[in-house]
Formats: C-alpha cells, sequence, structure tokens
C-alpha cells in the first residue's frame, strides 16, 4: 500500500497540486475540522458510494489515526483505484481545516 505523510501532502496541498483526498471518517468527526476541498465518504459507505469516485483518479485516503483508512485503501486498490494512504491521520494534520 502506498502511504505519504501528513506534513508530504500538506506541501502538496501548498505547491497548489491538484489532489483527491477522501475522508473515511464518521459525520461527527469530520465535523470538528477536515483537509480543505476532501470528499467525505465514512468508510462504512464506502461500497454504496462508489460511483462518486473516479478511477482516472489518485486518491488520498486520510482518517483520524490510519487504520480506517488503511482499510479503506485496501478495499478500494481491490476495486482497482489508485490510492494513498495518509499516515497518522488527522491526528498527525497540522495544516488548516474547514469546519
Amino acid at each position: 500500500m502506498k502511504e505519504i505523510t501528513a506534513k508530504e501532502l500538506a506541501k502538496k496541498l501548498k505547491e497548489e497540486e491538484t489532489l483527491s483526498i477522501i475522508d473515511v471518517r464518521e459525520e461527527d468527526e469530520v465535523a470538528q475540522g477536515k483537509i480543505p476541498g476532501t470528499l467525505h465518504i465514512a468508510l462504512g459507505q464506502l461500497p454504496e458510494r462508489l460511483d462518486e469516485i473516479d478511477k482516472d483518479q489518485q486518491y488520498f485516503i486520510v482518517c483520524r489515526s490510519g487504520g480506517r483508512s488503511g482499510k479503506a485503501c485496501a478495499f478500494l486498490s481491490d476495486q482497482g483505484y489508485e490510492v494513498t494512504n495518509m499516515v497518522g491521520g488527522m491526528l498527525a494534520w497540522e495544516d488548516e481545516v474547514e469546519k
């Protein structure tokens, strides 16, 4: 599984790279703040919301600490998606968030 650190992902955003990020945390967790521009799809909703995810794009997957995003990466990878897990999750995120 491909991985990226929170600092590396933040650097890509600061360099204004166009990134597709999916946050797989629950609604109440996302309400505390998410990475700006992130698509929220809770882990349990992924199977029924695959039509919202473009197979031609690379996605960075985020959760609270890296565990659920790892599971999401494994699932999406099995479905043919190109995904990268943000290790450490939002606990490691030190940059701006939107609420």
